[in-house]
């Protein structure tokens, strides 16, 4: 059998796992969704509106916001969030690509 060098680039490894993971959780995915209907908003519309602690709001925001698939910017006292669209069109794709690539998992 013979073997086949895998080598990986780990800042652009590192980079896709962050952005997995900022995707890998229902309630990251229900905040998302939630932005994606009202375009752009504040913690405090997402956790009144989704029913969970301003904290835990937060902490998902903050992952997010990490990995780029959010954006954030402050008016006043707020911060406003939005989708990277450009971002979360990658990732999709990527998946897409590797479901297709990878026949019946």
């Amino acid at each position: 059998m013979k073997r086949t060098k895998v080598t990986f680039n780990k800042e652009r490894l590192q980079v896709s796992i962050e952005l997995v993971r900022a995707l890998a959780h229902p309630l990251r995915l229900k905040i998302l969704e939630f932005i994606d209907n009202q375009g752009t908003t504040h913690v405090n519309s997402i956790y009144n509106s989704i029913k969970i602690e301003q904290s835990i709001t937060s902490q998902h925001l903050r992952i997010m916001r990490k990995a780029g698939v959010l954006e954030a910017e402050r008016e006043g006292k707020f911060v406003f969030y939005s989708i990277n669209y450009e971002i979360v069109k990658r990732i999709a794709s990527a998946v897409k690509n590797f479901v297709n690539n990878s026949g019946d998992l």
